[in-house]
């Protein structure tokens, strides 16, 4: 049996790998059902978006929301936000069961977590959700009347910074000048990222998507680039191969195809298993670690939580460029991955963190809503 069946089984075998909480809610009233992980909460209440998604079956859900949740707290972790990580997973089909009350029952089930967890868009939830989960609840991000608003902005400010990075590290130069890049998804965070892109003189940009309508829009957006078809993405000769769509695209069918120099974009969970980063760093290809430079989204929410204040909040997100060098030095210093560096990284703020932590117990909180 793999450890996804195995672990799916037995509900309670996840505390012993380090998860603190499941939660199984349901309300028959709107058809709401879902499941909470909350992972890690040793720097601060947990934090991570809610995903509204038709699996195909519970365990799916199970193993889909404690990885996600899992890999919240490193994020946070590796951005220097005093947060653990969480996630949530609504499911169902959203086309059929989305309405102000299954919002609004999801907002109530949430706030009766008293600040344990704190949610925000994920798949499939817009603003407009976390609007009417805002009614019930004090504990959800972007909405526009904590300032912030959606998560997109950062989200692609902080690829950006993160792009910048790996090219300083892999060619020793500061802008985007004469490279190629490879979008593989111009969904909302590729179309915001377009004005960071028209400063530089790119060479060429090659862009896919399976959705004709985002297609459409980036192709007014950035006139000069060239579409190919979703097959083809992974085989052209390019600088930088952006994924900015679905998961595990980087795998053993895709690896193979690769004519790039470095990987870095928004989307979660890139790699389909961690030997997939070996295999990356045995070929020589530059791996920005996805919750690293992805990390602009949670920033925005964090900031949100303690306070919103957007030059602090652009501040902490241009601070994704420092992260990756720092990420890239570990990894030639230690001579391991890149993934394994970003890894490394979160573990030991982690653990420096809860040394602090045990020196004073009357530590102040910059969290208003301290469990009580």
């Amino acid at each position: 049996m793999d450890k996804k069946n195995q672990l799916s089984n037995d509900v309670f075998s996840y505390s012993n790998e380090g998860f603190e909480q499941i939660i199984y809610f349901h309300n028959k009233e709107t058809g709401l059902k879902g499941i909470t992980c909350i992972h890690d909460t040793r720097l601060g209440p947990s934090c991570g978006g809610t995903r509204f998604f038709d699996y195909a079956s519970e365990e799916d859900a199970l193993y889909d929301v404690t990885r996600l949740a899992k890999g919240m707290t490193y994020k946070n972790a590796a951005a220097g936000l005093n947060i653990g990580g969480c996630k949530t997973v609504i499911i169902g089909n959203p086309k059929k069961l989305k309405s102000e009350e299954f919002f609004r029952s999801y907002g109530r089930y949430i706030q009766s977590l008293k600040g344990r967890v704190y949610t925000g868009q994920d798949m499939n939830i817009t603003l407009k959700d976390c609007e009417y989960m805002d009614m019930e609840t004090d504990y959800v991000s972007g909405v526009l009347r904590k300032g912030a608003g959606s998560t997109t902005v950062l989200t692609a400010r902080g690829t950006y910074m993160g792009m910048l990075a790996s090219v300083k590290e892999k060619f020793g130069h500061d802008n985007l000048d004469d490279l190629t890049i490879a979008f593989q998804g111009v969904g909302a965070v590729v179309q915001e990222m377009v004005q960071y892109l028209q400063k530089h003189n790119i060479r060429r940009i090659y862009f896919t998507d399976i959705d004709p309508d985002k297609v459409t829009t980036f192709k007014k957006l950035y006139p000069l680039a060239i579409y190919v078809e979703p097959d083809e993405i992974y085989g052209k000769k390019c600088d930088i191969f952006s994924p900015n769509a679905i998961g595990a695209i980087i795998n053993d069918d895709t690896i193979p195809q690769l004519r790039a120099s470095i990987i870095a974009g928004a989307a979660n969970n890139v790699l389909k298993e961690e030997r997939h980063g070996d295999m990356l760093d045995e070929m020589g290809i530059l791996y920005a670690p996805d919750f690293v430079i992805n990390a602009g989204g949670v920033i925005n929410v964090y900031h949100e939580m303690i306070g919103y204040h957007e030059p602090s909040a652009i501040q902490t997100c241009d601070g994704i460029y420092d992260r990756l060098m720092d990420i890239y030095t570990i990894s030639r210093s230690e001579k391991i991955p890149t993934y394994k560096a970003a890894n490394l990284m979160a573990e030991r703020r982690i653990d420096k963190m809860m040394r602090v932590q045990s020196d004073f117990v009357d530590a102040r909180s910059k969290f208003k809503w301290n469990i009580e």
